[in-house]
């Protein structure tokens, strides 16, 4: 969906709700990565404390976003969580839920939502170097080959995935006990 950060649902920007998630998770920097409508979704959206930074080769899909996103990390920072700015209710637990996950060895770990993959995504900062320097690669392929670990999250909640006018006519419309509609490419968008 063209500009889905700037779509509203309930009155606010779909990014604005992300970030509200993120905010409560624990993350101690939050990076937001813009492409397509930067300015737009800048002059419009109250990205809070977040740093801003502008993906260039925003075209070449959700891989260039991403490696801009941890190339702008303090050097400090010892793992990235993953979200996108599409995911009005990405449950803030789930990012605790992958941190207290966390052990020696494994890389990467994904929240699932009843067995479905989503956000969001945790990328410990020892495979930084490989997403960087593989450019034309799919990260999550790359994650997969590292031997990405699922941590089941749908207790939690759906965090709503907006890839369709449909989707966000849905999410408006929302009662507790449906199901939302599903792309052909569940689990999967870009910004």
């Amino acid at each position: 969906m063209a500009a889905s950060s700037l779509a509203t649902l309930r009155g606010r920007p779909l990014l604005e709700h992300a970030l509200t998630a993120a905010v409560e998770g624990p993350a101690d920097a939050i990076v937001v990565v813009l492409g397509a409508d930067a300015e737009e979704i800048e002059r419009g959206v109250e990205l809070g404390d977040a740093t801003v930074v502008r993906c260039a080769n925003w075209e070449c899909g959700p891989g260039a976003s991403l490696r801009a996103g941890l190339a702008a990390l303090d050097p400090d920072i010892t793992a990235a969580l993953v979200t996108l700015g599409d995911e009005p209710f990405l449950p803030p637990a789930a990012a605790w839920r992958l941190l207290a996950a966390r052990r020696h060895g494994i890389t990467a770990l994904r929240a699932t939502y009843s067995g479905r993959p989503g956000h969001p995504v945790l990328i410990e900062r020892s495979l930084f170097a490989t997403l960087a320097a593989t450019p034309d690669a799919r990260p999550m392929a790359l994650l997969g080959e590292a031997g990405m670990e699922s941590v089941e999250c749908g207790d939690l909640g759906d965090p709503g995935d907006v890839d369709t006018p449909e989707q966000l006519r849905w999410l408006e419309d929302l009662r507790v006990t449906e199901q939302p509609p599903r792309n052909s490419a569940a689990g999967t968008s870009s910004s």
